[in-house]
This record gives structure tokens, C-alpha cells and sequence, in this order.
């Protein structure tokens, strides 16, 4: 295919980026990172955005490169650069985008981004996330320019530092279909729903996942016990919809506003004046999400939350307003359609818990079957 016919910038691969968890070790250095990512489009450049949002120091990466994982043995990384730099330089609280690089690169090949940190660095600014299709590595050492990791020295890692989207110049004819949310979307069911796409021949979507564990839609915790559970969507929204080539968004997010106030006599940071109504969820993804949507032209589906009988805070209560919020989400005008999740993985004769072998066995996440099962709700269409 000619270079002539890549003309659209479009987000191949993605990941929200948030606060990590508050440890008592927070830098790292003389430290490699590498993420492998499978590019569903063909295309004749790439460009890469750096977050190093929610750090409160600059964080510099001291080389970075991407280089086609072969079977030939042919591994020719490419420096990432920026204002023709190779040192990469990202401020605290801000995000960085990349000179683009002539890459030539054919749907379904898989590419590794490589970062080497020389010196101490802030590790505050990541994203767990968790999939068949989400795994990445590190080592101690600078190998970021070499074809493996020594074994002795590096191992496997679900938390994404740094690395935030990858947008490819493609055809016109490619869009990317944003998945939002919190922990159940920060695991496996985007990853499902890519594997789905291809497998079915739908090869002009990427699935990019803008999710974190433990958010909220209307309140976030200022405590560094709960720092890890994110930002709330006022201010996550607006900065994870920046997606080249977006076409869709699914909004499957909520459920922590619910099972997470107990009041302060059980926890001093969990008050029941965080607990809302329905209302307040429905009027916060009305105001938030929706009309921020419609302001960058996407398309928006609503994402049922799923059951929660069983979990440590359960009360019927709590199912109250769940089911309210999600009777809401299935009929809300305002929706381009929405996917019910929920119907997907509940029992049907126990509506308030989930099917069974659709449980993680916390009663609150789904099992990997489950997972599947949201994955095959979403409609074709957008896919297409």
C-alpha cells in the first residue's frame, strides 16, 4: 500500500495514566521499561504521548525506542525523540507528544516501546491495567535498545508508567473506540473486545482503554492511603478523551460511587456524605461525560454497572441505587444505545448477584468468562 493513502492520525493503542499506589519506595533508576503492543492498522508513522500527569517532579526518560518484534532476528530499534532530543523530558502534572518517526508497519505487528531511566525518577505517574493482551516488562540495567532482557535481571509488569497512547498515520477509513472507566475496564474485557475485533475480520477499530482503579465519577480522595484510587471524572474526562481518530466512547463507570462511603466511625476517609443518589450519578454522567462527548462529535454508550451481592460493603441499599442508575442508563435519550452489561454476567434468577462461574470470587470483578461475555455484548456496529 502507498504511503499516499495514510493520511489520518488515529490512536492505535492506549491507557489512562493516574496516581500509582503510595508505597514507601517511590523512584526508581537505572531501570528499563517495555511495553509490546499489537498495531491493528497499517501505517507510515508513529507518535507517542508521555504522561507524567499526577507527578509532582520532571520526569526524564534518557532513551526511548520502538523496534518490530520479528522472528527473523532483524530487531532495529528506532529512536523516540522529541524536538529532534532523545532525551525525553516530561513535566510535572503535564502530558508530552512526540516528534513523529517514518515507521513502516502492517496491521498486526507487534512493536515494543522501550524506556531507560539513568537517573532517579518519580514513579508516580501509571496505570495498572490487566488483559490477555496487556503485559509488559522491566529491567534492571539499560537494555532499551536491545532485542531481550538478560532473565536474571527483569521481570513481567501490569503497571504502565508513563506511556499513555501511540497514534499511527493510517488510512481514513480507521477510527478508535474509547472504553471508560474504573477497575472492571481497567481489566480484561477491553482486551477481549480487540482480540474480537480482529478475530472477526474488524480490522479498521482499535479498542483504547482509558480506565482506573477505583475512580469515581464525582469525588476522589486526597489521602495518600487512597491516592491510588485516582481522579475523579471532572477532571479525568476532558484529559483521557483526547484520542486521535475517536469515533465512540463507552462509559461503564459508577460503581465505586457506590459500595465505597461506610462513614467516618468505620473509616475516617470514607464519609456517608460521599454517598449520592441516582440522581447525582445520572446529572454527574450528564454534565461530565456526555455533553465533553458531544463537544469532540463522538458517539456515546452507556455501560450498565454490574452486581455486587456479596461484596464487603453490600447492603440493599446500596442495589437501590444501582438499579436506579442503571434503569437510567438503559433508557437515557441522551445515549447513542446502550450496552447492558449487567444483563450480560447476572443470574438470572438472582438479578442482584452474578451468574455463576461469573464471579472472580470477590463480588465485585468478573472472572475471565464473564469478561468474555461483556466483551461479545458490545454491538458489532461499533466495531465496523
Amino acid at each position: 500500500m502507498s504511503d499516499l493513502s495514510f493520511t489520518k492520525w488515529v490512536a492505535c493503542w492506549g491507557t489512562a495514566t493516574s496516581i500509582t499506589d503510595r508505597k514507601e519506595a517511590t523512584y526508581a533508576k537505572n531501570l528499563t521499561l517495555r511495553y509490546p503492543v499489537r498495531v491493528v492498522f497499517s501505517g507510515s508513522k508513529l507518535r507517542f504521548h508521555f504522561s507524567n500527569l499526577t507527578g509532582s517532579e520532571t520526569v526524564n526518560i534518557s532513551r526511548a525506542y520502538v523496534a518490530k518484534k520479528n522472528d527473523d532476528g532483524d530487531y532495529s530499534p528506532i529512536a523516540i525523540t522529541l524536538e529532534g532530543k532523545t532525551q525525553l523530558s516530561i513535566p510535572a502534572g503535564q502530558e508530552i507528544l512526540s516528534d513523529s518517526i517514518d515507521f513502516t508497519i502492517e496491521a498486526g505487528q507487534t512493536v515494543e516501546v522501550s524506556m531507560y531511566f539513568k537517573d532517579f525518577t518519580q514513579m508516580n505517574a501509571g496505570t495498572l491495567v490487566t488483559g490477555p493482551l496487556s503485559k509488559g516488562q522491566f529491567a534492571y540495567g539499560d537494555f532499551a535498545d536491545k532485542e531481550n532482557f538478560p532473565d536474571d535481571f527483569c521481570r513481567n509488569t501490569n503497571w504502565y508508567y508513563f506511556l499513555n497512547t501511540i497514534d499511527v498515520l493510517t488510512e481514513e477509513k480507521n477510527h478508535a473506540l474509547v472504553c471508560y472507566g474504573d477497575s472492571i475496564t481497567a481489566q480484561s474485557w477491553p482486551d477481549y473486545l480487540a482480540q474480537r475485533a480482529w478475530e472477526q475480520g474488524f480490522h479498521n477499530v482499535a479498542v483504547i482503554r482509558r480506565a482506573v482503579c477505583g475512580t469515581r465519577i464525582l469525588r476522589q480522595y486526597d489521602c495518600i492511603t487512597y491516592a491510588a484510587y485516582g481522579l475523579k471524572g471532572q477532571t479525568r474526562f476532558p484529559i483521557e478523551l483526547q484520542v486521535a481518530g475517536a469515533s465512540d466512547v463507552i462509559i461503564q463507570h459508577g460503581i465505586n460511587d457506590i459500595i465505597h462511603p461506610v462513614g467516618v466511625e468505620v473509616n475516617k476517609f470514607r464519609p456517608w456524605s460521599d454517598m449520592p443518589t441516582a440522581q447525582e450519578m445520572e446529572n454527574g454522567v450528564e454534565e461530565l461525560y456526555i455533553k465533553h462527548a458531544r463537544k469532540l462529535g463522538l458517539r456515546v454508550w452507556s455501560g450498565t454497572l454490574l452486581p455486587i451481592f456479596g461484596w464487603r460493603t453490600y447492603e440493599p441499599f446500596r442495589d437501590e441505587v444501582r438499579n436506579a442508575f442503571n434503569d437510567w442508563l438503559r433508557t437515557c435519550p441522551d445515549f447513542d444505545g446502550c450496552i447492558d452489561f449487567d444483563k450480560a454476567v447476572r443470574n438470572p434468577k438472582k438479578t442482584e448477584a452474578f451468574a455463576e462461574g461469573f464471579d472472580s470470587g470477590d463480588h465485585l470483578h468478573p472472572s475471565e468468562a464473564a469478561y468474555k461475555a461483556m466483551a461479545d455484548q458490545v454491538p458489532e456496529s461499533l466495531l465496523k
